[in-house]
C-alpha cells in the first residue's frame, strides 16, 4: 500500500505565497513522474505542473512564472512552490505520483487534496 500526504495549504491574501509538499509512503520501489493538480470549485481537474525522476519540468500555462515544482527523491517528496497567488487559484490541490511497487506493479497514486484559499 503506498500512501500520498500532502501538506501546506491553507488561506492567504492576493500576492502572497505558499509551499505544498507530498510525501509517498509504503510498498515503493520507484517513483517515476511526480506532479500536482487542482479541481476549482465546480470546475475539472487541471494540471499545475509535474516533474520527473532527473528534474524535468512541465507547469500549466497558468502556472509558469508564478509557481515551481520541485522534488526530493531521497524523501520521496515533490514540492510546488506558489507565488504571487490570485483568488483564481482557489481550489484543491492534489499530489499525484507514478508508483512502481515492490511486488512491480506500477500504478498512478493520488493524494487526498489540501485545500488553498487566495482572498482578502
Amino acid at each position: 500500500q503506498v500512501q500520498l500526504v500532502e501538506s501546506g495549504g491553507g488561506r492567504v491574501q492576493p500576492g502572497g505565497s505558499l509551499r505544498l509538499s507530498c510525501a509517498a509512503s509504503g510498498s515503493i520501489f520507484s517513483i517515476n513522474e511526480m506532479g500536482w493538480y487542482r479541481r476549482a470549485p465546480g470546475e475539472n481537474l487541471d494540471l499545475v505542473a509535474t516533474i520527473t525522476t532527473s528534474g524535468n519540468t512541465n507547469h500549466a500555462d497558468s502556472a509558469k512564472g508564478r509557481f515551481t515544482i520541485s522534488r526530493d527523491n531521497a524523501r520521496n517528496t515533490v514540492y510546488l512552490q506558489m507565488n504571487s497567488l490570485q483568488p483564481e487559484d482557489t481550489a484543491v490541490y492534489y499530489c499525484t505520483a507514478r508508483i512502481k511497487t515492490l511486488r512491480a506493479v506500477e500504478y498512478r497514486s493520488w493524494g487526498q487534496g489540501t485545500q488553498v484559499t487566495v482572498s482578502a
